[in-house]
């Protein structure tokens, strides 16, 4: 689907797999196909041992260019054992 920003739910999936090393990765778009409002989900051992804050620093130097594109981008970010405890 054409959208505003040139990014998709896939390229930025894709993208998040490759640039972050994610064993999963779930990406939302909440802008109604447009590609302006995107939530993700990101689950990455290279998270292990940082906070928040510099989880959501990693990934938005990570994705600076993505992000640049969008008007929303909303992240929560967790290690394989926390996935794992999440979803239990």
């Amino acid at each position: 689907m054409a959208n505003e920003s040139g990014v998709t739910v896939e390229s930025l999936q894709q993208v998040i797999k490759e640039r972050l090393q994610a064993d999963h990765v779930e990406v939302v778009d909440n802008s109604g196909g447009c590609g302006q409002m995107f939530e993700v989900v990101i689950v990455s051992s290279l998270f292990k041992d940082k906070r928040t804050l510099a989880r959501h620093r990693l990934v938005n130097d990570t994705l600076k260019d993505e992000i640049s594109k969008v008007h929303a981008f909303s992240q929560k970010s967790y290690t394989p054992e926390e996935w794992t405890q999440h979803n239990s």
